[in-house]
């Protein structure tokens, strides 16, 4: 078959790190076009890879009318990009957070519906090994019913990942929306929610700036119940500034499960037996250790294949659902239920 011919619309650090060189690596895709406001860096993408550099997307969606699109902005023009690229018919892969509200979220999963292309949110923690092998042995039963968990996701803030660095649009409220519950602590309400095939029924949170130089947030910790009854802890944090944290414990009825605790060891089960077991998965993807995110792979595949992608919009939709709740439990003061 043809290759899929793909544009990626913002060439920061998440394109430059991830979406252009695993589009380049895929057998099946052609880049056919790279956006972006400062021109320049869209031109030096299109220098080496090919296609046409644009300064704005709706001239490159009206012209080079795309097979698929990453939507790699700022996390206001999320759902404009998305909605626009879905109009013209082509497949969109979005990156986290899906959208800077619930109604843009729905608006995003309208338009692919109603225009018959696929909608997948960037979510990599699903597809990292360590949380792979961690879901099938949870699969198995072996530490029992979840009750209690921890899910942390630190690192020491996008001034030393974005390409713009102090300067980034991370920074700025107009354009990010959110500070590190958009850009990390999303991450960890899909992964909790993926892990253990359970929705966050209610949730309390502190959210707020404790150290950054902004009107953004860099902190975040939150207590959670599923549905199931489980509890736990969520922290999302841009001042971990010794080092990247990206971790999970689950205490379950037979046992625990300690998710990227151990630099060699990535899970490891302890039972209440006594028993221990430890297994070499294969590492998390870091900033500063950059391995493959497997989302493009999966989302190229979804459209070769006509298949579901593996993070639906829907899916999206919730885990930011939930991040939105830990906003207005600060803002209220209270406890907020999920429906």
């Amino acid at each position: 078959m043809s290759k899929i011919r793909v544009a990626v619309v913002g060439c920061g650090s998440i394109s430059k790190y991830r979406h252009i060189p695993e589009y380049a690596d895929n057998a099946n895709v052609e880049l056919v076009a790279f956006v972006d406001p400062i021109i320049e860096r869209a031109e030096g993408y299109a220098e080496k890879h090919g296609g046409k550099a644009f300064a704005d997307y709706e001239t490159m969606l009206a012209e080079i009318k795309p097979d698929a699109v990453s939507v790699c902005t700022p996390n206001a023009l999320h759902a404009p990009v998305a909605i626009a690229a879905a109009n013209a018919g082509a497949h969109v892969l979005v990156e986290k957070p899906m959208a800077a509200t619930d109604e843009e979220a729905a608006a995003m999963i309208e338009a692919a519906a109603k225009n018959g292309v696929k909608l997948m949110v960037g979510h990599n923690q699903r597809f990292m090994p360590p949380h792979v092998k961690a879901k099938d042995l949870l699969k198995t039963g072996i530490i029992g019913k979840v009750l209690t968990f921890r899910t942390s996701f630190g690192h020491p803030g996008p001034d030393a990942w974005s390409i713009d660095g102090a300067e980034s649009w991370f920074f700025r409220k107009p354009e990010a929306i959110m500070g590190a519950m958009g850009d990390l602590g999303v991450h960890k309400s899909d992964l909790i929610r993926w892990l253990l095939d359970d929705e966050v029924a209610q949730i309390a949170g502190f959210v707020g700036t404790v150290d950054k130089d902004s009107d953004v947030d860099d902190n975040a910790n939150c207590v959670l119940r599923m549905k199931s009854g489980a509890m736990g802890s969520l922290v999302a944090s841009w001042t971990y500034y010794k080092g990247e944290d990206n971790s999970t414990i689950l205490w379950g009825s037979k046992g625990v499960m300690k998710i990227g605790t151990h630099p060699e060891d990535q899970v490891i089960i302890e039972l209440r037996d006594g028993t221990v077991e430890r297994y070499k998965t294969g590492e998390i993807s870091t900033n500063e250790k950059q391995l493959s995110s497997f989302v493009i792979d999966k989302f190229i595949d979804s459209i070769v294949n006509d298949t579901t992608p593996p993070v639906t919009g829907e899916e999206g939709r919730k885990s930011l659902k939930v991040i939105l709740s830990a906003f207005e439990s600060q803002a209220t003061g209270k406890f907020i239920d999920i429906n």
